[in-house]
């Protein structure tokens, strides 16, 4: 047993013995090393390390929350101190409480989260492998004469949760990331724009190489972008654009959204609120998954979950509060803030593929949209309007065309969903919310 799993226990029998009617200690640990370059130089280097310990205990229905980066044994007791007075003024709430005992998980599956090159990586390496791909981007054409730069992050971290219903659980992640954002200038104009890759080890991420030529070949295409008139048009959504996407829809089927009725999609269990076409699956279980863990933040194992099947809305996302709320089971979901109480999450959000190429769905469209990013945040999930600036290209006759910026795009969530025309079958795997290329038929487009 780890010293952080030892330290969560400990503190969870020591809140018992204080009058705790329950408790729950996290305890984290985790060192990474950032590195940034710009224009072929440094810029800064840093490695950091970390703790954190936070606290909730119960007395009866009343909860108190505190958190602490001193995982000293004197911190702990005075952290727990304040979390049973926290509670005790606290109000009465008939939802609160610890999972059940029987939800909880006792085998805890070996996910692949973990690989000790990632924390191996040295400042020299990572200082390699940021000047490569800035450098990379640069050489591609004498336009891309300016950089935002490029960086590097490395590091591990190392979750314990222990509950007073016997749930002991850890689980040790790694990660490392590259990306480089360069700068293209011609006729007075300035266009920039991206690319990453990531892993949870060093071999499993894109050449140096490779990661700035895609981002000197993103940057290129939006030189000499213009304004549209406004029309309503097919709008498609890159991979990139179509993860923003799902970050709406997932608020929408957040159980804390739903019982607060603040989402578009409450009381809609069982009904059709999307294109056939459209199905979302949360799975915290995929090996090596960036979203994945074997229990979630209350200690439920974490599952895979249709939350829509062909368009039928069949699961919301809750942990133990928002199901108690709603009258239903928490799916593994609680996501657990240090200060605070847990929230909802996913695991790994998929908008599962579909047959079509993007090559193939741009084909049958004359004249539309392709979005490759979003900018602001206009979207109400309560109403589900949906109005935010974009950049992209646009299509003509089934190719893209020229670029387009200084546009908004707009509909309804609702609508949208029920829309979508076409899923295309290049899914990628980028992080813990994924989707392929989507058609949406008849938004607005709103230009000059």
């Amino acid at each position: 047993m780890s010293r952080l799993l030892e330290l969560a226990q400990a503190v969870v029998a020591d809140a018992g013995r204080r009058g705790a009617s329950a408790a729950e200690c996290v305890v984290r640990a985790g060192r990474e090393l950032s590195v940034q370059v710009r224009m072929g130089a440094t810029e800064s280097i840093k490695q950091a390390e970390g703790n954190a310990l936070g606290i909730r205990v119960f007395r009866g229905r009343r909860a108190g929350v505190t958190y602490s980066s001193d995982l000293s044994p004197d911190a702990a007791a005075r952290m727990l101190d304040a979390a049973l007075a926290i509670a005790e003024a606290a109000s009465e709430d008939p939802f609160a409480g610890l999972p059940e005992p029987e939800l909880l998980g006792r085998a805890h599956p070996d996910l692949e989260l973990y690989s000790p090159a990632a924390a191996a990586v040295t400042p020299d390496q990572a200082l390699d492998w940021a000047l490569r791909a800035e450098r990379a981007a640069l050489d591609c054409d004498p336009r891309l004469s300016n950089s935002d730069g490029a960086s590097v992050e490395a590091g591990e971290t190392t979750k314990a949760l222990a509950n007073s219903h016997g749930f002991a659980g850890e689980v040790r992640r790694s990660s490392c990331s590259l990306s480089v954002v360069p700068i293209a200038v011609e006729n007075g104009s300035r266009q920039r724009d991206y690319w990453y890759t990531l892993g949870r080890e060093p071999d499993l991420l894109e050449a140096p190489e490779a990661v700035g030529r895609i981002a000197a070949q993103r940057t290129l295409r939006r030189l000499g972008a213009r304004k549209m008139p406004t029309a309503r048009v097919p709008v498609v959504f890159d991979p990139q654009a179509a993860r923003s996407l799902l970050g709406h829809v997932l608020e929408a089927v957040s159980g804390e959204a739903v019982y607060r009725e603040a989402s578009f999609l409450a009381g809609q269990l069982g009904t059709v609120v999307a294109a056939p076409s459209f199905t979302l699956v949360d799975d915290g279980l995929r090996p090596g998954g960036f979203g994945s863990s074997p229990f979630d933040a209350e200690g439920v194992p974490t599952r895979t979950t249709a939350v829509i099947s062909h368009g039928r809305l069949d699961s919301y996302l809750l942990n133990t509060y928002a199901a108690r709320k709603l009258s239903l089971t928490t799916t593994g979901n609680a996501a657990r803030p240090l200060a605070g109480a847990p929230s909802v999450s996913c695991g790994n959000l998929t908008l599962l593929p579909g047959s079509a190429s993007p090559q193939q769905i741009l084909g049958g469209i004359s004249q539309g949209l392709y979005v490759t990013e979003l900018i602001g945040f206009g979207v109400n999930a309560v109403t589900g309007d949906y109005s935010r600036g974009a950049c992209g290209l646009w299509i003509e006759n089934g190719a893209l065309a020229f670029p387009v910026e200084e546009i908004t795009i707009a509909g309804n969530l609702r609508d949208m969903l029920k829309n979508i025309a076409a899923v295309g079958n290049d899914l990628p795997n980028r992080g813990a919310v994924n989707a392929p290329t989507v058609l949406i038929e008849g938004m607005t487009v709103a230009g000059s």
